[in-house]
């Protein structure tokens, strides 16, 4: 007779709260965590600092040069300072 009063047993309030604030400390416990693996290694990336045709400098990824297609590998110190606006 005791089983049959446990079965009809509705759940109450007071049984759901235990379980809702478990529910609750999960994400303090680390279970949610992501990688930063893949955020450090953006950050860790290098950079190269490149002239500009105005004469100012700007970083750049170096990933990003050995995409980067190349037009001239060896050009002449006139035709770099006319490049630059600077003729001589």
């Amino acid at each position: 007779m005791e089983d049959k009063s446990k079965k009809d047993k509705k759940i109450s309030r007071r049984s759901i709260l235990p379980i809702l604030g478990s529910a609750l400390l999960i994400p303090f416990l680390g279970f949610g965590k992501s990688n930063n693996k893949e955020l450090s290694s953006v950050k860790e990336e290098a950079y190269q600092t490149l002239l500009k045709p105005d004469g100012t400098t700007v970083k750049v990824k170096i990933s990003t040069l050995k995409n980067a297609k190349t037009l001239n590998k060896k050009i002449s110190n006139k035709s770099l300072l006319s490049w630059l606006g600077r003729k001589d």
